[in-house]
């Protein structure tokens, strides 16, 4: 895929990300974000503008955000704590391009018991020994410095739980940091509603991550979410965004 194609695929599929995040109940306060790398300067990602709500987003209604939170194409203001939390994090991961959060009924009480996740349901396996704890009070994040913290905790790892503040997940696709957003956050749910769940073994639970995992399975996810609650009709398979 050339540049310029996957340039609009990604800005595509984050406006639909951000959108499906208001379709679920996410966002009303504009508290969240959605990212992707851009091809020919992965320095730069794409963000929904500052000024307009998760229900709204289009193509046309990314920024593009650049070194030191400056405005590259597009938009009305620079979002500052996007900036602070995903420059960082895209930064030391050139193995992504998007990141993901918001906060959430269930992901913002779970963080906020500063835990790790535990294989007690299906889903939870997608997480198992692939998500970190940021152990940090600095809530707002209203440094960089706060940011590349929340990085080294994240690791390598697919998700990190944020303490007293939420969830946030990454992919190597937009789709698949959307997806396992929100699988993140039904898992927390589970977490919260059965507060005296057996988990399985480690075992067990590296077994069915090893199906669960697959990208294929997020992308899949992804679309289907799109398609029940936008009502987007499903679009031709097109290559990995890799």
């Amino acid at each position: 895929m050339d540049n310029e194609r996957l340039r609009r695929t990604r800005k595509r599929e984050v406006a639909l990300g951000y959108r499906l995040f208001a379709a679920l109940g996410w966002g009303d306060t504009g508290d969240g974000h959605i990212s992707a790398r851009d091809p020919d300067r992965p320095d730069c990602f794409w963000l929904l503008d500052v000024d307009v709500p998760f229900a709204q987003a289009t193509p046309d209604a990314l920024v593009l955000v650049g070194p030191e939170g400056r405005l590259q194409a597009g938009g009305n203001g620079t979002n500052w704590p996007a900036f602070r939390i995903h420059w960082p994090i895209l930064a030391a991961r050139p193995d992504i391009a998007s990141a993901a959060h918001t906060h959430t009924i269930f992901g913002t009480p779970f963080a906020a018991e500063a835990r790790r996740i535990e294989p007690i349901t299906q889903e939870a396996c997608v997480f198992f020994e692939d998500h970190a704890l940021f152990d940090d009070e600095e809530v707002q994040v209203r440094s960089v410095g706060a940011g590349e913290r929340i990085a080294q905790a994240l690791g390598a790892n697919r998700g990190v739980v944020l303490r007293n503040h939420g969830l946030l997940t990454v992919g190597a696709t937009v789709k698949e940091a959307v997806a396992w957003f929100v699988l993140m956050e039904r898992v927390a749910q589970a977490h919260l509603a059965a507060r005296h769940a057996k988990p399985i073994s480690r075992d067990a639970a590296l077994y069915a991550k090893a199906d669960l995992e697959r990208p294929s399975q997020a992308h899949d996810a992804f679309d289907h979410l799109v398609r029940h609650h936008l009502r987007e009709p499903r679009e031709p398979r097109q290559p990995a965004d890799q």
